[in-house]
Order: structure tokens, then sequence, then C-alpha cells
């Protein structure tokens, strides 16, 4: 890992998933001090998600580990991953419509948060995993959302404060991803992908077919294990 400059700061969302994990190692590849922002907001797999985010800050010895609790996205519901009441539907990776996974606003809640973490420690970037197939569904997953939120940041914060918001991924598929993850030798095996299980993953999710595709496609064999493995994936 390329050594950091203690002046250089940058705010990471970490989910405990590839995608930000791929996107912290790269923050620390360009130099970044990494302050890593992890929210648990009532999702099935949060208790495994936390475990692969703090792992996450140990790997890359973070200059910060924030854990917030978010549990008003919960209560608002409207998504399969926060309501018992809601299937977390089969992956279908041709659809173009808004599955049930997706959380209401939930990146410009996580974004909000982590705009004050990285004003509060004088951070010069926020970075989000975000990638394209996942405004292809997520609405607060498109770069004009991010285009837009650069704005609110710039409006919202002190005169003196500059913080660019960073989305490395967003114009990138998931296969993109995890090759440049396996060059960064990010530590796949202490990430999670699925929205059903903590373990094994159930390999039949939207989130588990994308990640294991992209694994597929780049030739290595994804390392967590998996309750139902594709035949292509083995």
């Amino acid at each position: 890992m390329t050594e950091t400059n203690a002046e250089k700061r940058a705010v990471v969302l970490a989910s405990g998933g590839m995608d930000s994990a791929t996107a912290a190692y790269l923050a620390a590849e360009e130099g970044y001090d990494c302050y890593l922002l992890h929210t648990s907001y009532g999702q099935e797999t949060e208790d495994r998600e936390y475990e692969c985010a703090r792992r996450l800050a140990d790997d890359l010895d973070a200059a910060d580990f924030l854990h917030v609790e978010t549990g008003h996205l919960a209560a608002i519901g409207g998504s399969s991953l926060t309501d018992d009441e809601m299937d977390v539907a089969d992956a279908d990776l041709d659809s173009e419509e808004v599955p049930t996974s997706y959380v209401p606003f939930r990146n410009a809640n996580l974004l909000a948060m982590a705009t004050a973490y990285a004003e509060a420690n004088d951070c010069e970037a926020v970075f989000i995993g975000a990638h394209s197939e996942d405004f292809s569904g997520y609405p607060d997953c498109r770069p004009a959302f991010f285009d837009a939120f650069q704005n609110v940041i710039d409006a919202g914060t002190k005169d003196e404060t500059d913080i660019e918001l960073r989305a490395p991924f967003v114009e990138w598929s998931k296969t993109d991803i995890a090759e440049r993850g396996v060059e960064l030798g990010v530590p796949y095996e202490h990430t999670w992908s699925c929205y059903r299980e903590e373990a094994p993953a159930c390999g039949t999710c939207d989130a588990c077919a994308f990640r294991l595709q992209a694994f597929q496609n780049v030739g290595v064999r994804d390392p967590i294990a998996y309750d139902e493995r594709p035949e292509y994936a083995d």
C-alpha cells in the first residue's frame, strides 16, 4: 500500500461490500488517509456488513472508523432491505425497473453524514463506490445525482471548506471494479454483498449475481462462501 500524506484526508462510505472496499483502497493508493464511515439502517445483513467494514478499517490502518445507526431509514420503509414484509427478489440482471432493494433517497442521507464528517475532520474528499450497474436501477446512483450533490456540498459548507465528491466508478461496471480491486490487492474475502443472508451468501439475489458475474468475467473465483453458487461461478 502506498504511504499516505497525513495532510491529505478523505471520508470513504464503507458499506462492507466490494465496491466501497475497492473505493477505499483506491483512495489509499492516491495518498489519502482514510476516514471510514459505516452506517446501519436496519438492513437484514447489517451485522455482517459492520464486521466487514470494521475489518476493512483495520486492513487499511484507517485514520478513523465511525459507525452510525440510521434507523430512520428503516422506520420510513419502502425497501425490501429494511421491511420484513417485503421479499428480496431473485436476480434479474436485465431488468430496467427500480428494484425493491432500493432504499428511498439513501445516498443523500449517507452523503450528508459523510460531508459533515469530512468537514469536521478537514477532509478534502468524500468517496462513494457507486457504479454504472447501480444507477441503471437506483436513481440516487446516477451521475446527475452526484453532480447535484457536489453543488449541495459547495453551498452548504463553510466558505473555506473544499470537499470533492468522488464517485470513481460511476461509469464503470462491476467487472471493472473487480479487475481494479484485484490489481490493488483488495481482500475481497472480507467483504459482503448479499442482501438476504449473513453467511453463507444466498447466491441468487441481485447483489450476489452481479458480484459472481464480475468475478467470473475477470477469471477469479469469488472467495466468499455461497449457499447456491451458479455453475459458471465455480
